[in-house]
């Protein structure tokens, strides 16, 4: 279990924060002190701390360092009032994960906490190149092909050196594994190792997120912020998707490869950064030069040294390899013994085409896994994964679009409280969770990782919306007739 440690002197703050975070699912801790938390973390180091930075005796700070000093990839969320923000600062920049502002609202500190529990396993959990029994909890880059032997040289060639690399190759390869198996093997294996994800971050967010911005930079910019850039201070930057980066960000980014140094939004400070910069696309970075949509002096900055990850189709004797490593992963997460899988079922997964690559292969394994009945896995339980994931994909967003806006603007028109967000975003979620529900037969515990939620955050929202357990069969449900009514043209 995820165990997090909270040091805060405020009793009531810490009761809170242990009713809060336990039904979340995670194990927590409480100090009440720097030196009652330094005494718990020499018997327990858990996988995140949230530290309060006005603290009796030793001082938020002091904690800080003592705690970065011991366990230097142990990610730290700093709390602190409005008037000890700059001291937050400081620590953010000898390397605590994030800091975060006294009030705060409960979803920006679960978001956070999230962020630095992901964060904290990118650097602690080592990327292996083995698919051993032993390493079935592990993740791993797996395989044995001419093409991947000439990926692990790669890794080992560029992973000691300060160059800058660029990965490139299809969606589903494994780029970010790759990423941090070059992290881990490098000098700075010690430091941060952030990932930032160009697409899944708003374009007018972006550059805030990555250079940070000073007060009054923007409204509601109350206070100065250190962007994930100076975080990574010393450290390894991993910019996922950075041929979807704007174009009005690429010259700051060009300006922090060549001069080592940013500035804040609203900022006219330069600050300088030690940062190395790993890339990755599934993009044709030069038809997008040609196009005028990504600069040609940053690509030539990125591509110091290029890594191409091969489409599972052209690797597919490695298929073996990859699969009784996602068996035996799968398996030893849910607690059961690896059913193995039949002749039958080797031959179609070899032969299929891959069009996800690895991450289908993973996605279509797991699956198989969910719903087989501890058999060997056939070449029905593949088939049915595969063709669900395929009827999913075929439905494309300009499909999808016309009949979930039909939804909402009947909702829209049906619906006159004042709290309609609240209201459409109880409605789809109970929807989502009905249907986990339904597809894994009732079992929470199954539905719970379907959806991506710790089993009491489901359970806490099973109570919220009313959903009755009893109703879920094994085979597909019978919709109700306020479904019917609501999705009824």
């Amino acid at each position: 279990m995820t165990t997090i440690l909270i040091i805060d002197d405020d009793d009531q703050l810490r009761k809170s924060f242990h009713k809060l975070l336990t039904e979340e699912g995670y194990d927590v801790r409480s100090a009440a002190s720097g030196e009652a938390g330094l005494e718990i973390l020499e018997k327990l180091v858990p996988d995140l701390v949230i530290l309060d930075m006005r603290l009796p005796g030793m001082n938020g700070l002091e904690t800080f360092q003592t705690i970065h000093r011991i366990e230097s990839k142990l990610p730290v969320i700093i709390m602190t009032a409005y008037g000890t923000t700059e001291t937050a600062i400081e620590a953010t920049k000898l390397g605590a994960f994030d800091y975060i502002l006294k009030p705060f609202d409960i979803p920006d500190m679960l978001a956070v906490i999230r962020q630095g529990l992901e964060a904290g396993r990118f650097m602690r959990s080592p990327v292996v190149m083995d698919a051993s029994p032993e390493n079935a909890f592990r993740e791993a880059i797996i395989g044995r092909s001419t093409s991947m032997q000439e990926l692990y040289k790669a890794i080992g060639r560029v992973a000691p050196t300060d160059a800058t690399v660029l990965i490139r190759g299809e969606s589903g390869t494994g780029k970010e594994l790759v990423a941090r198996a070059v992290y881990q093997h490098s000098e700075r294996a010690h430091a941060p190792f952030l990932i930032i994800n160009c697409v899944a971050i708003p374009d007018t967010l972006l550059e805030s997120e990555l250079f940070g911005y000073e007060k009054g930079a923007f409204t509601g910019a109350a206070h100065r912020r250190v962007g994930k850039i100076e975080q990574a201070h010393g450290g390894t930057v991993f910019l996922d998707e950075i041929g979807d980066m704007p174009f009005s960000l690429q010259s700051k980014m060009l300006r922090l490869i060549q001069e080592k140094s940013i500035e804040r939004l609203g900022g006219r400070e330069t600050i300088s950064v030690d940062v190395r910069i790993i890339a990755a696309t599934n993009r044709n970075l030069e038809v997008a030069i040609a196009d005028g949509r990504f600069r040609e002096d940053l690509y030539y900055r990125l591509k110091v040294v290029t890594i191409w990850l091969p489409p599972l189709s052209k690797r597919s004797g490695d298929i073996p390899l990859l699969t009784e490593y996602f068996l035996s992963r799968y398996a030893a997460e849910g607690g059961i013994d690896n059913p193995g899988i039949t002749k039958d079922a080797k031959n179609l997964l070899a032969n299929y085409s891959w069009p996800g690559n690895v991450r289908e292969l993973s996605n279509v394994v797991q699956k198989s896994l969910i719903f087989n009945r501890g058999a060997p896995l056939s070449s029905d339980d593949i088939l049915h994964a595969i063709s669900e994931r395929k009827s999913v994909q075929g439905l494309e967003e300009d499909n999808l679009k016309p009949l979930i806006q039909k939804v909402v603007r009947q909702k829209l028109l049906a619906d006159t409280s004042e709290n309609m967000f609240d209201s459409c975003t109880d409605f789809f979620a109970s929807v989502l969770i009905s249907e986990a529900l339904n597809l894994t037969g009732g079992n929470r515990s199954r539905a719970a990782k379907l959806l991506g939620l710790s089993r009491p955050t489901l359970h806490s929202k099973i109570e919220k919306y009313g959903i009755r357990l009893k109703t879920f069969a094994k085979e597909e449900r019978t919709p109700s007739q306020n479904d019917v009514n609501f999705f009824k043209s």
